[in-house]
């Protein structure tokens, strides 16, 4: 059931975006999506669907020890989950927009993380770090590495289609537009670099791409009041808050209160906290200023 849940995933949000591209559906939607941005986000919708229902097996199955199952419901169970999965898949890629976009990045991430746990050969991982998930050499590595690495892909796509909503009245304004979007890849591209340099094989490299990781998410904090004017203030304050929370969580590694697992479960958990509010909170600016534009348009038409 999980694996057809998977395909039909994946097929059904092609077959949305292949038909919005079209024009075959309403278009209410991201436009100018790359191949590597459908690819990335087809499979992440499969994934999802693919672990999502593996745990929820796993969960019945826990439930109903030793319960037998016939054949014909047990058919009608997984054409159900099936069409589920293709529908709900379609639906996403139908309405994908930034606001939509950060869901699945957040969906995605947990249910990914959360299979690398709990299918991880080590039951004392995370006595090491976080990235002990991906050299386990087993399912737990792979669903940890895959998640990773098109989690990096995803950013990437964010950088492009999630700025896209920014205002840019002005050559400023799109040159600050431009910044947001380099540093957004460049959060991106070291993400995927993680999953990509596993910490057993590559440790200087991980190390440097991950700390990397953390210094582009600080310049996008400190640089947002002054790149992005737009953006509500209690956003920017609530990412300074996250900056310190992680400058402290990191001190209290160094001096041997915190493992280094809790720490980077911390800082992930912030930053792509921060990502999906920033997603959202450009989303409200877009409809703000659509919603300024036709009032200021009814005004000289009423005049």
């Amino acid at each position: 059931t999980a694996l057809l849940g998977a395909i039909a995933a994946t097929v059904g949000f092609g077959v949305s975006r292949f038909m919005s591209q079209r024009g075959a559906v309403k278009q209410t939607t991201l436009r100018g999506m790359h191949w590597f941005d459908l690819v990335a986000l087809a499979l992440a919708h499969g994934l999802i669907a693919l672990l999502a229902w593996i745990g929820l097996a796993t969960v019945m199955a826990y439930s109903f020890d030793g319960a037998t199952v016939f054949g014909t419901p047990a058919t009608i169970l997984a054409a159900s989950a099936t069409a589920l999965s293709a529908y709900v898949a379609y639906l996403s890629g139908a309405n994908l927009s930034p606001r939509q976009l950060s869901m699945v990045l957040a969906m995605f991430l947990a249910v990914g993380i959360i299979a690398a746990m709990l299918s991880s050969a080590d039951p004392l991982w995370w006595q090491l770090n976080l990235s002990a998930l991906g050299i386990t050499h087993d399912i737990s590595s792979f669903a940890f590495n895959v998640t990773i690495i098109l989690s990096g892909v995803i950013v990437t796509t964010i950088a492009r289609l999630g700025t896209a909503s920014l205002p840019v009245a002005t050559p400023l304004d799109r040159r600050h537009r431009a910044i947001v979007r380099v540093l957004f890849v460049l959060l991106g591209i070291l993400l995927a670099c993680v999953g990509v340099f596993p910490v057993d094989q590559f440790l200087l490299i991980h190390n440097t791409v991950a700390t990397g990781m953390t210094v582009a998410f600080a310049a996008l904090v400190i640089g947002l009041p002054r790149l992005v004017p737009s953006m509500p203030r209690l956003f920017v304050w609530l990412g300074f808050a996250f900056l310190g929370v992680i400058a402290l969580v990191a001190i209290l590694f160094a001096v041997g209160i915190y493992n280094l697992t809790a720490v980077e479960l911390i800082a992930a958990l912030l930053i792509f906290a921060w990502i999906i509010l920033f997603l959202r909170n450009v989303q409200t600016i877009r409809v703000g200023h659509e919603t300024e534009a036709a009032t200021e348009a009814q005004a000289e038409a009423a005049s």
